[in-house]
């Protein structure tokens, strides 16, 4: 079910069940690999807009790590955001992979060298949603 941004304004995000619902009521089942960004207010509530990433390597380098923390700092700047949900959508099954562990850990903690707040991260695949836990990636880096 998708729920329109009016909707959206109206419900903010406060319990992990409410974003992994929006969030698989927004994206839904994997159908290319890409990354998605969720904007929240200081209240939790989503922003009307969701960002798409395409193109980004299978496994981050620091370059690319980088350069995707900058545009997401200034996506938060321009629009006022508070915190961000990362998707990381990939059509295979719903294991965590070792290039979701390294995307989700360098960005994780490029957010925080950078003082951005990242609410969630979560995999959309082949047959849902799952949430990514920081046990499921934390100590793993990006390629020098």
């Amino acid at each position: 079910m998708t729920i329109s941004a009016e909707e959206a304004a109206r419900m903010p995000l406060v319990s992990d069940k409410q974003i992994e619902d929006r969030v698989a009521d927004l994206i839904g089942r994997a159908i290319k690999r890409k990354w998605w960004i969720f904007f929240l207010d200081e209240n939790g509530v989503q922003l009307p807009m969701i960002v798409p990433v395409e193109g980004a390597p299978l496994v981050p380098d620091e370059a690319a790590t980088q350069h995707s923390i900058e545009g997401l700092h200034a996506i938060m700047e321009e629009t006022g955001a508070a915190e961000v949900i990362l998707v990381w959508e990939r059509p295979t099954g719903s294991t965590v992979t070792l290039p979701d562990r390294v995307w989700a850990s360098s960005m994780a903690q490029a957010a925080r060298d950078r003082g951005i707040r990242v609410r969630a991260q979560l995999i959309s695949h082949r047959t849902g949603v799952r949430w990514l836990a920081p046990d499921d990636y934390e100590g793993y880096r990006a390629a020098p």
